[in-house]
């Protein structure tokens, strides 16, 4: 049965093989997990996806074939939307609660098909029907030790089932990141070398010496392995980037772990010949460009951040800057940092479809050679693949 699985999986687009497939339904055949629809969920994901960017087209994939299956009736009818809409809230004395009747996991699945069978309106404040602020175990607002949720929000994080949950997002390439997401595209970039003094044990080329040595121990020591890439990353804050603010936090917190040798600056709107790195000091403790330019190494990477919405004259022009005169247009000062780090990018949190909208990020992306990438998932691993060439 599980053939259709396998091409529905495909339809998705994620990259299964006919071997992994085969190697899956060995597991099933051998009783590596049980009948429960769960352990076959997490089997099935870890043997057949290969990359958490794949782990919300898997959930969906498999919502779609498995529709229903996790509450354990192959076909079942739709539940109204009105049922479910919560319209009082119930609250009960630690009494009242301890009082309630735990239906058992079995029981409780059984109890739900006989409802779906035989409920046919609306209830709300009961201890009986599926329907909302009650006692009932069956929907959402009410209270119980020990039910299904179904739809609505999680209040009392008692439910033992969700009906049709999908148990992961926000993997899926083209959806905005979160802090995790985030982590998992920069560590693209990582470089890890060997680097200081020799302390930690190299188990293979003790395995040899001591095998060359008629097997008499030879212990091999080396340097621990470290994550050597170096990174400088300037950051556009205020004006419209205050927009992004939430996102922009989330992709500096990714990269502060990431990136052990990360270095930053801020800058509002285009780069010019000062930076800060602290916004409530900015006019008292100024960083020159030509500094900053001159104390990181080429072969350092080179991360801007930031909307690039400006008027084009903060790009172009001397004296454009919205906040004083400078005395170098933008576009100097980032072709000086574009010509000093060979390995750059842009990263833009403005959504890809409206920057032909927008002249000055037109005009940046030209300046940067088209290296500008949006804040996505798919986003950042382009961009995380071109700095690690």
């Amino acid at each position: 049965m599980l053939i259709d699985f396998f091409f529905i999986l495909k339809d998705a687009k994620i990259p299964v093989s006919i071997k992994e497939f085969l190697t899956l339904l060995e597991a099933m055949q051998q009783g590596v997990v049980g009948t429960s629809i769960d352990e076959f969920y997490f089997l099935s994901r870890t043997m057949l996806v290969k990359d958490e960017a794949n782990y919300d087209k898997f959930d969906r994939a498999f919502g779609l074939y498995f529709k229903g299956i996790q509450t354990i009736f192959e076909k079942h009818p739709e539940i109204p939307l009105d049922w479910l809409k919560k319209r009082l809230q119930r609250e009960l004395t630690d009494e009242q609660r301890a009082a309630l009747e735990k239906f058992g996991y079995d029981k409780l699945m059984d109890r739900l098909k006989q409802l779906l069978e035989e409920q046919k309106e609306r209830h709300e404040g009961g201890n009986r029907w599926i329907g909302t602020g009650g006692t009932s175990p069956f929907g959402n607002g009410g209270d119980n030790p020990e039910g299904i949720r179904i739809r609505g929000k999680s209040e009392r994080r008692s439910a033992v089932k969700v009906w049709e949950a999908r148990a992961f997002k926000d993997y899926d390439t083209e959806r905005e990141l979160g802090t995790r997401n985030i982590k998992v595209a920069l560590r693209r970039l990582r470089k890890f070398a060997r680097q200081g003094a020799e302390e930690e044990l190299a188990l293979d080329a003790t395995i040899k010496a001591t095998a060359n040595n008629a097997g008499y121990l030879d212990i091999k020591l080396q340097p621990e392995r470290k994550n050597n890439i170096k990174v400088l990353m300037l950051f556009d804050v205020g004006g419209t980037m205050d927009d992004h603010i939430a996102q922009i936090e989330e992709l500096f917190s990714a990269a502060k772990t990431e990136f052990k040798n990360m270095e930053f600056y801020y800058f509002h709107n285009c780069v010019y010949d000062y930076l800060w790195k602290n916004n409530h000091r900015r006019h008292s403790e100024k960083f020159a460009t030509w500094d900053v330019l001159r104390k990181y190494t080429p072969d350092t990477k080179l991360i801007f951040v930031g909307d690039a919405t400006m008027s084009p004259y903060e790009i172009l022009q001397a004296g454009g800057s919205v906040e004083y005169n400078n005395e170098e247009a933008g576009a100097v000062w980032i072709q000086r940092f574009t010509a000093h780090f060979p390995k750059y990018l842009w990263l833009n949190p403005e959504p890809e479809g409206i920057w032909q909208y927008r002249q000055s990020i037109d005009i940046m992306r030209k300046l940067l050679s088209n290296r500008m990438f949006p804040i996505t998932l798919s986003g950042l691993e382009q961009g995380m693949r071109l700095l690690s060439k």
